[in-house]
């Protein structure tokens, strides 16, 4: 039986074989959707049930770190923003390197698309807010329906199966990659305060280190994570915001390996033979200690021939998929509705409410649908062979599920101003909502088949 499951694997067409690492990204990114929308549900119903009290204090618990006098005591609202997801942010520095070295980012024409359209899916949900808040003290907000949520995007393409071709599974994918990418440097650029450039230039003597790990070829993940905590305490001390240097530390993390292919499988088959050898003295592996040494050095060979930066996302997608992000939601999802709540209530038709909604569904539509239409019409990109105009316009509208990043970036935006707070995210929760039903629906009433007119 095991024989025949191994011929029917070899057997898979080539490009099945080639997006398998995907389509396995893809289903953790669907599942982690699932948990997070179940995070949200709770915090929403906790925030507004008798226990509403108990909720603030979870936010608020006190939580200190240090030795001596070395001391770092935040509350758990603050850890979580500021030090869980750096982890998220660390694990989006690594997507993005591998998409710029082997991914869809890897080469000007294969990446022009998801790029155009990703610019103009920010540029217009960003102008679209800013026109019904200019000039009041809610414009800070702009950089909010500028995000995209690929956990929730993901999730819904999942949902289509079939229905829905590969490459637009790629194309949001991208697309999503690249809205990280301008998320984080407006994060870094517009919602930093009171930057301290000796910290920095703190931080950036350790990111320099790391880079210097690399090019001596330290493949073991200890010395960057020691060296990457110091690097987040002395950004966090910056005034630009810690999560950056989760992004920065990715870029550090080596992708190469230390030994060729000839060296492996030649190591490979000898640790096996041995392997072999010995099951003839002893079936018993745990008593076996030949087995047991074959198998050790097939496991170094294994870890010596595989990238640390694949390895390391490969790990985290996991944590941060079904921890860090339900945490994250748990945390900063809990809208209370009541007019008690430490503001006015919510007003859904404030110009924060309104921009927030509106730019995360017309502004995301409009702005990749129309980049990408320009792309194509101006010659800088392709245009996929399956997909067709409705294929572009489903991905605009589920590009416009911000939840996660956006209401991140509303923490940063106004801090305890509970009335904007309140506002928008239930901006958020209600857009990215009618964003992704709408985005499900045309989706699944589109057709696989060859490129028409976009």
């Amino acid at each position: 039986m095991s024989k025949q499951r191994v011929r029917i694997q070899d057997e898979r067409p080539v490009i099945e074989k080639m997006l398998f690492p995907f389509n396995q990204f893809v289903k953790i990114e669907s599942s982690g959707g699932v948990v997070l929308i179940l995070c949200t549900v709770v915090a929403l119903i906790w925030a507004n049930s008798t226990f509403a009290h108990f909720y603030e204090n979870f936010k608020n618990i006190p939580l200190t770190v240090g030795v001596g006098k070395f001391v770092l005591s935040k509350p758990a609202i603050l850890w979580i923003n500021d030090g869980l997801m750096v982890v998220f942010f660390f694990l989006v520095g690594l997507e993005i390197k591998r998409e710029v070295l082997v991914g869809e980012l890897n080469s000007l024409r294969q990446a022009s698309l998801p790029i155009c359209a990703a610019v103009g899916g920010m540029v217009v949900p960003a102008l679209t807010y800013a026109y019904f808040n200019h000039g009041t003290p809610s414009a800070a907000g702009w950089g909010i329906p500028m995000a995209t949520d690929i956990a929730f995007s993901l999730g819904i393409l999942s949902l289509l199966g079939d229905r829905v071709p590969i490459s637009l599974k790629i194309f949001l994918t991208a697309i999503a990659i690249v809205d990280d990418i301008g998320a984080i440097l407006v994060i870094a650029v517009f919602y930093s305060t009171g930057v301290s450039l000796w910290m920095i230039g703190v931080g950036l003597l350790f990111l320099l280190l790391m880079f210097m790990l690399n090019r001596m070829g330290v493949r073991a993940p200890l010395p960057y994570l020691i060296l990457g905590v110091f690097m987040w305490l002395a950004f966090l001390k910056s005034g630009v915001h810690a999560t950056v240097a989760g992004v920065l530390a990715a870029m550090s993390i080596p992708a190469s390996t230390t030994t060729c292919c000839n060296k492996f499988t030649f190591s490979i088959r000898k640790s096996l033979s041995d392997y072999e050898v010995a099951v003839g003295d002893s079936a018993v592996t745990l008593s076996n200690k030949q087995m047991l040494s074959s198998l050790s050095e097939m496991h170094n060979d294994i870890m010596m021939a595989s990238p640390p930066l694949k390895r390391i996302e490969h790990s985290l997608h996991y944590y941060v998929a079904f921890a860090i992000m339900p945490i994250f939601a748990l945390a900063n999802a809990g809208i209370s509705f009541s007019a008690d709540a430490g503001g006015s209530g919510l007003d859904i038709f404030h110009p924060v409410s309104i921009g927030i909604f509106l730019g995360l569904i017309a502004g995301k539509t409009i702005g990749i649908c129309l980049a990408s239409w320009l792309a194509i019409k101006v010659g800088i990109a392709d245009s996929p062979s399956t997909m067709h105009r409705w294929h572009f316009l489903g991905a605009g509208l589920l590009a416009g599920i911000g939840f996660t990043m956006s209401i991140f970036i509303t923490t940063l935006a106004w801090g305890n101003n509970a009335a904007f707070v309140i506002d928008a995210k239930f901006s958020i929760l209600v857009a990215s909502t009618v964003a992704g039903l709408l985005g499900f629906l045309v989706l699944r009433n589109c057709k696989i088949g060859t490129n028409r007119e976009v």
